[in-house]
């Protein structure tokens, strides 16, 4: 896996807690101070994704919505916190 796959994480057409997850399973191949990009499709991480970084000690630096062939992508930027 090269370092631009491991920063990214696919988590569309998953649901609650699946993109939590795969976030946390993401970071924790990461050092403080990288950045991780997760695309989902669930509304639900608007809400779990900031609030499990927030608990965590990692910080959302950017959310970006879009719609893609009638479906909703949520792209969060995760800057990876110490706690990591």
């Amino acid at each position: 896996m090269d370092n631009k796959d491991k920063n990214l994480v696919n988590a569309r057409r998953l649901l609650c807690p699946m993109p939590v997850i795969r976030t946390q399973n993401a970071i924790e191949e990461l050092k403080p101070g990288d950045e991780l990009k997760v695309i989902c499709t669930d509304p639900g991480t608007l809400h779990d994704i900031p609030s499990w970084c927030r608990i965590n000690g990692h910080e959302v630096k950017e959310v970006e919505e879009e719609k893609i062939s009638g479906m909703r992508e949520i792209t969060f930027t995760i800057c990876v916190g110490e706690t990591n």
